[in-house]
């Protein structure tokens, strides 16, 4: 297990492991802006005193409430209880609940859940583009090098083999052949779609399906299956369900980039409205079973929302890349978002947040697509739909036991992420949370990825190390992450340093930018030093006449300039800004962070503007000792051979 400070463990550990991220919980992980007034029948109920799940049932009967269990992590002291007639949704709390709650000596409080929109990110459900096989079983081939999967759908998969179909980039894809090619296939390795649900009695993926490690938040039962609607609405999570694990020369379908891994569902979307305790529970559950949570949805895509995770989540996603599989930490990905250039995805609190791998997508002649988010934060990429018909998208299972060809958006990127990292994780069952964003980092391509619009270039960091606001590091390569992976070294202990701060407002004026310095040694000589940077968060609070005009760029020691923010065209906000929200940036990823950090702030607008950067805070991720000791680059000109000679130069 990676620890911050060597000598920490238990719970003290988990709470100083809990940096900006939670510290500022209440306010950096709330929704900025307008709230919308909903309360659902489910509460907190916090205890005095740890308290056993039989224990529970019975204090919640009595009051006329539900026990649904334990929060997680929270060592039987908080559980989620929900009210047998209040409506799932109404517009005020229901303070006669509370009080009855609080009454009962053993329990401290009971917080009714406020309810909140979470939305599916790509899904275009088009009844008539869904089409039906005829199943039949084909010969496994006992030796698989070099042999193409005979399922039938395999030649639309262009993502992975593109060989110039539809348009698209010859080579252009996941290069998932060089993998398999190894021997490597996901053996081993779970991933949970947290979604609407997994058809788990298709054809294609029965047979790849973990059931002990599924269940259901919607219905709180171990059966996560899709509900039925007309629209096919709930087909959502069928679909990334394929991406990575259907199976193999069955004549069914497609198949999954790890098609020997193993998948369980979690259906928690589908309800009217979220809650901090379905969504902590989700991010929880099973977290020795599961290794990777893969999660295509997020706050609405409106280009004018800032959100993210709320306190019980957070601590959940925290404990997960701590505690989960048994210390090495479970892996969140992450999909970027669908609002395109008129949002942000560093205004997702779940996407920008430092425990998760965002990953954005591109087409198959290697443009974004135009729902592409941007930001900082996006780690790498994969692939979405096809250029000259945008109806061809990814290739996949659909609910009853039928096959699409229509999936498509940051959706169907996020699935494909997850599978390249089952097959990392067969290849090194022992790499932590921080040795899969290492190592995407390093093994991510350039390849043919290109923004349609020529805003955003690709640009080399003060390391060498080559990246784009849309596309990250690159498009994810995963014979090339199964090769680094088999001879990978997990990198040295994390830590974080509190750089500084300015808490003096500074005005913001339309046609002038207001430049801030802070100075830092990276809190040399103390337990928290950081030489090898990994994320970096600025923690801003900030208002603006027009928030959607707002602009921000953060510069690094070495010379990297992130944009943190950009202009969002829709959001016309001018009373709640940002408070306290952590803006973060990948793009400096190994480099020196010694030295001084510049923050710019600027309207993009033509029409008069004016706020206040009321505090500024920089927080620095990552190691103090070099992480890639002891590993031989593959080839002289690949990323680990650059980075490791920029380090050495740096010594000298």
């Amino acid at each position: 297990m990676q620890l911050i400070w060597g000598s920490l463990s238990g719970l003290w550990f988990l709470i100083l492991l809990i940096t900006v991220d939670e510290l500022l919980a209440e306010k950096a992980s709330s929704p900025v802006g307008k709230h919308d007034g909903v309360f659902t029948s489910s509460f907190l109920v916090r205890f005095r005193r740890s308290v056993d799940n039989k224990e529970a049932h019975k204090i919640a009967g009595e009051h006329g409430f539900e026990n649904l269990g334990p929060l997680v992590g929270s060592n039987g002291q908080e559980y989620h209880f929900k009210h047998r007639t209040l409506p799932h949704a109404r517009s005020r709390r229901s303070l006669p609940h509370m009080r009855v709650l609080k009454k009962n000596p053993m329990i401290h409080t009971a917080i009714q859940q406020p309810g909140f929109i979470r939305v599916k990110r790509g899904l275009r459900p088009v009844v008539s583009s869904i089409h039906g096989l005829p199943y039949s079983s084909t010969k496994t081939h006992v030796d698989r090098k070099g042999v193409e999967p005979s399922d039938p759908y395999f030649p639309l998969q262009w993502y992975l083999k593109n060989t110039g179909q539809n348009g698209g980039k010859i080579r252009l894809d996941l290069n998932v052949q060089a993998a398999w090619d190894q021997g490597i296939t996901g053996k081993n390795v779970t991933t949970a779609i947290m979604d609407d649900g997994v058809d788990y009695m298709h054809p294609d993926i029965k047979y790849n399906y973990n059931a002990e490690a599924s269940y259901d938040f919607s219905s709180n039962d171990p059966y996560p299956y899709p509900r039925y609607t007309d629209d096919w609405f709930n087909s959502h999570g069928t679909r990334c369900a394929g991406e990575v694990a259907a199976a193999r020369d069955n004549g069914i379908c497609g198949v999954g980039v790890a098609y020997d891994s193993k998948i369980a569902g979690i259906r928690m979307l589908d309800q009217p409205y979220m809650t901090d305790l379905i969504e902590a529970n989700s991010m929880g559950h099973e977290p020795h079973k599961i290794h990777i949570y893969s999660a295509s949805w997020g706050p609405t895509d409106d280009g004018k929302t800032v959100d993210g995770p709320r306190n019980a989540t957070m601590r959940a996603i925290v404990q997960g890349v701590n505690e989960g599989r048994n210390g090495l930490g479970n892996i969140y990905v992450w999909a970027s978002g669908d609002g395109g250039e008129e949002d942000d995805c560093n205004c997702d609190g779940y996407a920008a947040s430092m425990w998760t791998i965002s990953i954005n997508s591109a087409i198959n002649d290697g443009q974004n697509a135009h729902y592409d988010e941007s930001c900082s934060s996006t780690l790498a990429s994969t692939f979405s739909n096809g250029a000259k018909d945008p109806n061809t998208g990814v290739a996949t299972t659909d609910l009853y036991g039928k096959c699409t060809t229509t999936h498509s958006g940051t959706s169907a990127a996020a699935p494909e992420a997850a599978g390249v990292f089952a097959l990392a994780l067969e290849a090194n069952p022992i790499l932590t949370w921080r040795d899969i964003q290492h190592l995407t980092v390093l093994t991510s391509k350039r390849n043919s990825l290109f923004d349609a619009k020529n805003r955003f270039h690709w640009t080399m960091n003060g390391v060498g190390l080559e990246f784009n606001h849309l596309f990250g590091f690159g498009v994810l390569d995963a014979g090339s992450i199964v090769t680094l992976s088999k001879q990978w070294k997990s990198v040295p202990p994390r830590y974080h340093c509190e750089a500084g701060s300015i808490a003096d407002a500074h005005p913001i004026v339309t046609g002038h930018s207001l430049f801030l310095e802070i100075k830092t040694d990276s809190c040399k000589g103390s337990d928290t030093e950081v030489n090898y940077l990994e994320h970096v968060q600025a923690v801003i609070t900030a208002n603006a006449s027009r928030r959607g005009d707002l602009e921000l760029f953060l510069t690094s020691p070495m010379g990297t300039r992130s944009m943190i923010l950009s202009r969002r065209g829709n959001d016309d906000d001018y009373r709640d800004g940002f408070v306290k929200w952590p803006f973060m940036t990948t793009h400096t990823w190994g480099e020196y962070p010694q030295g001084t950090w510049k923050l710019e702030a600027r309207f993009n607008s033509h029409v008069p503007r004016e706020g206040w950067l009321i505090e500024w805070s920089l927080v620095l991720h990552g190691s103090k000792d070099p992480p890639y000791k002891g590993l031989a680059p593959i080839t002289p000109h690949s990323k680990l051979a650059i980075v490791k000679k920029a380090h050495e130069d740096k010594k000298m």
